[in-house]
């Protein structure tokens, strides 16, 4: 059957074992094509239920000694996240803070972890707050700061490759930085094979999945990945401003020492200590208190991605991406025109979603 048909989306559709959850978002309006899940994701009908029954049955009924179970969630939630979307055994992945918090603990921690060392590495295209946050650290520390230019520069739709990363590294470099997914061209970045590279050459690679989490698979710990951060409200599904996650591989948990040292990553945190001594395990990343709130929309949100599995997610995104690229073959490379397409980035969206009227014009 001929892409362009609408029949062969239609057929997709009822084919897809994904189609279940699509009753299982808010959606208002059905003829909507909507686009901006990489922005922000709809909102799951089990999340209204769970913020609901935290603020009246918990909050509202424990006040203050709701504490005592909500006090180690960050990291519970994190294991789910990390079992959910990251490939990541339990004790590495904590829900905490924002993703620019997590992107200046890590990237800083990983930087005094290296203190021989005095030039990091970032790209161009990198999302721009990676990029100013490095900025930053390289003025206040002394630091070379090597961005590769990737836009268009030597690199393919922006593409790092480990050909390209190659030629900046050496034994003076302590820190790389890049994203899982370019948040402009889409463009995919090894992860095995650039932190591989980048860890021969002595450097810790850090890795921004903000715009790949609840997407592709990514199995950090097969991988090998050192580091990680990202957001939760894209893919994640887990509402606007909701908290981010860190990942740090249990084999460089004792090594790091957090810039921003929070009472949540002491050692024994009810002692309340004269002097900061750090959780060697993943708490000590964690610098305060966690929203309680926000962590029951992630939690919500990650059970359902657990549910409907990562890969089959993956495989659903890669059939509508080959699609999409199908279409612009067939119609606009042509010069010809069209109203509306859905690329199908999370599992609330049909291949054929919208107006049965706009497929092409």
């Amino acid at each position: 059957m001929e892409v362009t048909n609408r029949e062969y989306a239609l057929a997709l559709d009822a084919a897809d074992p994904l189609a279940i959850f699509r009753s299982e978002f808010v959606i208002n309006d059905a003829s909507q094509c909507y686009l901006d899940g990489n922005s922000l994701g709809r909102l799951p009908k089990a999340t209204i239920h769970a913020v609901n029954d935290f603020m009246t049955n918990e909050w509202g009924e424990e006040v203050v000694a709701g504490w005592a179970h909500w006090v180690d969630e960050a990291q519970t939630v994190g294991d789910l996240l990390g079992r959910a979307a990251l490939g990541a055994a339990t004790g590495q992945v904590l829900v905490c803070d924002t993703t620019s918090i997590n992107f200046y603990q890590l990237a800083l921690a990983a930087i005094q972890a290296r203190p021989c060392r005095k030039t990091i590495i970032i790209d161009a295209a990198n999302f721009p707050t990676d990029r100013y946050i490095l900025q930053g650290i390289a003025r206040q520390f002394g630091l070379n700061l090597v961005t590769i230019d990737n836009e268009p520069g030597e690199a393919k739709h922006e593409r790092i490759t480990p050909e390209i990363l190659e030629k900046y590294l050496n034994d003076d470099v302590a820190l790389v930085t890049l994203e899982v997914i370019q948040y402009r061209s889409g463009a995919r970045n090894p992860i095995k094979e650039v932190t591989d590279l980048v860890r021969k050459h002595g450097a810790l690679m850090l890795w921004d999945a903000s715009h790949a989490v609840g997407a592709i698979e990514m199995n950090f710990d097969a991988n090998g990945v050192d580091l990680a951060v990202g957001c939760t409200y894209k893919y994640g599904n887990s509402g606007p401003g909701s908290p981010a996650w860190l990942y740090v591989s249990k084999r460089i948990q004792k090594e790091l020492k957090v810039p921003i040292q929070g009472w949540f990553a002491q050692s024994d945190q009810f002692a309340m200590g004269p002097e900061f001594e750090k959780s060697q395990d993943i708490r000590g990343f964690q610098i305060a208190s966690p929203s309680i709130i926000g962590l029951r929309c992630i939690n919500t949100a990650f059970s359902m991605i657990g549910e409907a599995s990562i890969k089959a997610i993956a495989a659903k995104c890669a059939t509508g991406t080959e699609m999409m690229i199908e279409l612009f073959d067939a119609w606009l490379a042509k010069g010809e025109g069209w109203d509306v397409m859905i690329c199908p980035v999370t599992m609330g969206m049909d291949l054929a979603e919208g107006h049965t009227d706009s497929w092409k014009s």
